[in-house]
């Protein structure tokens, strides 16, 4: 019992020890540094370059599916090496579990595929497929003028 204890307070201790050498850094640094307000210190920036419209954006979702499905694919490969180095002696069950786990992966895959949710370029529903520019209003006499 007093093992676990020790445990305990020795990761208690690491924790508290952590925290405070980080907020103790970032004290340092408020206490030490120059303070020069400027305008130009406070605007957006991205990687030098000066920003283009507002910060606040409506960000498309695409990015997040992609995101997710690489984490998603990313983490199954994670487990499939440590599953590979203890095959051998787990067995058959080994297998089995594996396999389930890859099965549902494979499923939840095969869903987005199916829904269209992998598509860089989806078809939403909401618009018709046929062109509603016709030849005599202003767009369509702009197209012609191009061609």
């Amino acid at each position: 019992m007093e093992y676990s204890n020790n445990l305990v307070i020795g990761l208690l201790i690491f924790v508290v020890a952590g925290i405070a050498m980080s907020f103790g850094a970032l004290l340092i640094g408020h206490l030490i540094r120059t303070k020069l307000p400027h305008p130009e210190k406070a605007a957006a920036y991205e990687c030098g370059e000066p920003a283009i419209g507002p910060g606040w954006v409506q960000f498309d979702l695409r990015f997040y599916v992609v995101a997710l499905v690489f984490l998603i694919f990313d983490i199954e490969v994670a487990l499939f090496y440590p599953w590979a180095v203890v095959y051998k002696e787990a067995g058959i069950a080994a297998l089995w579990d594996m396999l389930v786990f890859f099965g549902v992966i494979v499923v939840g895959y095969l869903y987005l595929w199916r829904f269209g949710y992998l598509d860089w370029v989806r078809a939403t529903g909401l618009h018709d497929k046929r062109s509603t520019v016709r030849r005599d209003d202003a767009l369509g006499r702009a197209a012609r003028q191009w061609m």
